[in-house]
């Protein structure tokens, strides 16, 4: 691979050496807050400048937060921490021989590499749904979907065509996980609470929720009890959820399942599956078949002794977790955590220690009142449950100004049922627009 001759990042010389983490989520900040106590040089690259709180996604999306609430500059968290060195760019690649990371904005060399991309959007190769369905992986996607949802509603109203008014009306989402429970249980609320006041002249019976799971219980990894009390939660606001229903294909009108089944959608939300993102350097055999790298039980990938995997894109099989751990931060931080004490035992002289990834339990919320909440020694659902929902994630918020944010926003929503940032920002209506006229063209056809 050719490379310009020196570095373009700007970083400044050092004989500390040099830790380079690729990814500012729950695994990269953790790593890198944790070595700011270590003899190291820290060079953190994102594609964005913050880290984003991934399982409040939905809550943008849905008109909750503001994106700023679930979102904490990088620069602000390391202030005053000199040895933390952040470069916002996109990696396109590494290259393990020169020990060298390419970006978009130049390269840089490393000492020790960390990767903690997380994962992307699966599709499952399948290029329509690619195009049409709507993603949900980070703030700048839970904003498009917020805008769609709003445009639609406001498309509605000046639609004179049953048809068009079915398409508007009738939302999708697709995957049965925390994700895709959230956002249905959420569509629900909104539609029975929001669109009454917002939308009086839309009859609130005519807008469908619909979940599809394409296995046969909701919450797969959490137990029996979560997947029951959330399908029922969700039939009881209303949720038409359907389960081993295989999506086969979207035009962007119609969403096709496996049994031949038709359903008339201009919106289809995807949280079916998630891939990670392989390196051209790096050959098939260092990845499993859903693109996570295989890592030992230190976290190194497997063939490199430089080089660490962490949180969602790492693989790592132990006697508890054959196939590999669950990706949910819990995992990443204590990921992170956990070799940051490794590289410290090495320092000393000392062995390095396996990770052993210590169960906290799972939870999802599906509506006002209504949680589901796995521990390792107990389970519960209903109101208790959503209560520990909502400490577990205010406290796991970086920076206090965003928690009490977050926390008066849950309250008043709590109180009014009605939030006031239903704004539909970056142009919308212009890109539905163009959509509209480009499926209209095909159906003529």
């Amino acid at each position: 691979m050719d490379l310009p001759p020196h570095e373009s990042l700007n970083l400044p010389a050092s004989d500390l050496e040099r830790v380079v983490i690729v990814g500012g989520g729950f695994a990269g900040i953790t790593l890198a807050r944790k070595l700011t106590r270590l003899n190291k040089q820290v060079v953190l690259l994102d594609r964005h400048n913050y880290h984003q709180f991934q399982p409040l996604f939905y809550q943008v999306a849905m008109s909750g937060l503001e994106p700023s609430s679930i979102a904490f500059p990088f620069r602000k968290l390391f202030q005053g921490k000199n040895s933390v060195l952040i470069r916002v760019c996109e990696v396109e690649d590494i290259d393990p021989a020169l020990s060298t990371v390419i970006t978009n904005i130049g390269h840089v060399k490393y000492d020790t590499l960390v990767i903690a991309t997380g994962v992307d959007t699966n599709y499952f190769g399948n290029e329509q749904i690619r195009k049409h369905a709507l993603p949900m992986k980070s703030v700048s996607e839970a904003l498009v979907l917020r805008n769609s949802i709003l445009a639609d509603l406001e498309y509605v109203l000046t639609a004179h065509d049953a048809d068009r008014i079915e398409g508007l009306t009738n939302i999708v989402v697709v995957g049965g996980g925390p994700t895709g429970v959230e956002l249905a249980g959420s569509l629900a609320e909104m539609r029975d609470h929001v669109l009454p006041k917002d939308y009086p002249e839309i009859d609130k019976s005519e807008m469908n929720i619909y979940l599809l799971e394409g296995a046969g219980q909701l919450l797969q990894g959490m137990s029996d009890n979560a997947s029951q009390n959330a399908l029922k939660f969700l039939k009881q606001l209303g949720v038409d959820v359907r389960l081993s229903a295989f999506v086969t294909d979207y035009d962007g009108r119609h969403l096709t399942l496996e049994d031949g089944t038709s359903i008339r959608t201009d919106k289809v939300i995807w949280a079916a599956g998630i891939k990670g993102r392989a390196f051209d350097s790096l050959s098939s055999d260092y990845y499993t078949r859903s693109g996570r790298l295989i890592v030992n039980r230190f976290n190194q990938v497997e063939g490199f002794d430089n080089i660490y995997a962490l949180g969602d894109i790492a693989s790592m099989e132990s006697p508890d977790h054959p196939d590999g751990h669950p990706q949910v931060a819990q995992v990443a931080m204590q990921q992170g955590k956990h070799l940051a004490r490794n590289w410290k035992r090495i320092a000393k002289g000392k062995d390095p220690k396996p990770f052993i990834y210590k169960d906290l339990g799972s939870m999802a919320t599906v509506g006002r009142n209504k949680a589901v909440v796995d521990l390792p020694r107990t389970k519960f659902h209903g109101i208790l449950a959503w209560y520990v929902w909502l400490i577990v994630h205010l406290f796991q918020i970086l920076g206090v100004k965003n928690r009490i944010f977050i926390f008066l926003n849950w309250i008043w929503n709590y109180v009014a049922y009605n939030q006031s940032l239903r704004l539909i920002i970056g142009g919308d209506f212009r890109k539905r627009k163009v959509l509209d006229e480009e499926l209209s063209r095909q159906a003529q056809d």
